[in-house]
């Protein structure tokens, strides 16, 4: 059944907007108005079956993290309920609000409606539905317990968004300090410093050391901001592109593990992540070789993945998961120890868990850590760059009241 996208008026006479399914234009005209809304522009996107116009634009459409993670618990909370999967996608699409998230949910029902399972639906919008998601959708269908997945997914991405809200919020006051700073120090170099010592390039005198350094760097910034900015962006460009190929990816990766602090930061996230998302994905009845091939790409780090890809291989060889892991070196022995007695006692996704909520309390605890440590570095750096400011500004005229007496 072919599906249009219509705006139209309210008899109040409020703007609305949205979706709607029919046989012909004219039936959907009557369709709304049925409901009230006299449409004032109304275009087909063609069936969900069909490559049509909405269909191209329901793909590249995105249904953020967030929104994702609400609509999938109200989706398992409807099918728990026992509505069929049609109804529920239609419970969804009326309450929802986003035209990213109804256009991709129109599209899904519509495939669904047409004989598709939900995870092939699910699967044609990629930028909204990792494979992770798809997976976990399809395991759910297969034993029959599709609601009880959707529930677990759910929690999965909430504490995902909780974790990633947390890193923000604790790094966010050091960005801050760092970026207002260094915007308050060039203008002061820039602008300011030059007007104040433009009295001692007249000088017949010799100027202390500090002085001929701040006037170097400040006539430097003042004559060539220019040049700076350019290769300032430059680099970044450079750098951005670098980290788009595999070779600048994969050093990046490893020198990111080798930062001090950082690097044991970066490590942990990963091990979080890992032990979490495949703990969902065994209790929801993916298989482990299947799962640990999706899980390796949500570390986010090169390293880790190829660790965890060839943990993998050698699983397939028969050996367990704790044993590879712990010879890779990169997974902390606390996490290899208690994968090892989950997998001998029976209850790996149980003991997964209980690691994932080890290393998220080591996570905010390394964080908040390194939040303080940054926070008096980088007020002692600024005020050391203030003083030396100061100080060359002063010692001249210091000099100049000498010679006055």
């Amino acid at each position: 059944m072919p599906v249009y996208e219509y705006r139209g008026l309210t008899t109040a006479g409020k703007a609305v907007s949205g979706m709607i399914d029919a046989d012909t234009a004219k039936g959907a005209c009557l369709k709304l108005r049925n409901t009230g809304v006299f449409p004032t522009e109304l275009e087909e996107g063609g069936s969900s079956g069909e490559p049509g116009m909405f269909s191209v634009k329901a793909r590249a459409e995105t249904i953020s993290l967030k929104d994702q993670a609400l609509l999938t618990r109200q989706l398992g909370t409807l099918i728990s309920a026992g509505l069929p999967l049609v109804e529920a996608l239609s419970a969804l699409l009326d309450q929802v609000e986003k035209s990213a998230s109804r256009g991709v949910l129109a599209d899904i029902r519509e495939r669904v409606r047409e004989g598709s399972a939900l995870s092939e639906a699910m699967a044609c919008h990629p930028s909204s539905f990792s494979p992770l998601y798809t997976h976990m959708i399809a395991a759910g269908e297969a034993s029959g317990a599709l609601d009880e997945v959707l529930t677990r997914l759910a929690d999965f991405q909430d504490n995902h968004i909780r974790l990633k809200n947390r890193m923000t919020t604790v790094l966010l006051y050091p960005i801050f300090m760092f970026t207002v700073g260094t915007i308050v120090l060039l203008l002061l170099i820039t602008f300011i410093v030059p007007k104040i010592t433009a009295v001692f390039t007249e000088m017949e005198q010799a100027l202390p050391l500090p002085t001929v350094i701040l006037l170097g760097v400040s006539k430097a910034f003042a004559d060539y901001w220019v040049w700076f900015l350019a290769v300032g962006t430059a680099g970044l460009l450079l750098l951005a592109r670098a980290l788009r190929t595999e070779t600048g990816r994969d050093r990046y990766d490893a020198f990111l593990l080798k930062v001090p602090v950082v690097g044991t930061v970066v490590q942990m996230v990963a091990v979080s992540r890992f032990t979490q998302t495949l703990s969902t994905m065994l209790s929801s009845g993916v298989p482990l070789m299947q799962a640990l091939g999706v899980v390796s790409r949500v570390v986010n780090n090169r390293v880790l993945e190829r660790a965890i890809n060839e943990a993998r291989e050698n699983i397939r060889e028969g050996e367990s998961l704790a044993a590879p892991l712990k010879r890779s070196g990169l997974i902390p022995p606390l996490a290899t120890h208690m994968i090892a007695v989950g997998e001998k006692s029976g209850e790996l996704e149980g003991m997964l868990i209980r690691v994932s909520q080890v290393y998220d309390a080591e996570v905010e605890t390394a964080t908040n850590r390194l939040t303080a440590l940054l926070e008096p570095i980088m007020i002692v750096a600024m005020g050391m760059v203030v003083l030396f400011i100061v100080l060359a500004i002063l010692l001249p005229i210091f000099e100049m009241s000498q010679m006055a007496r």
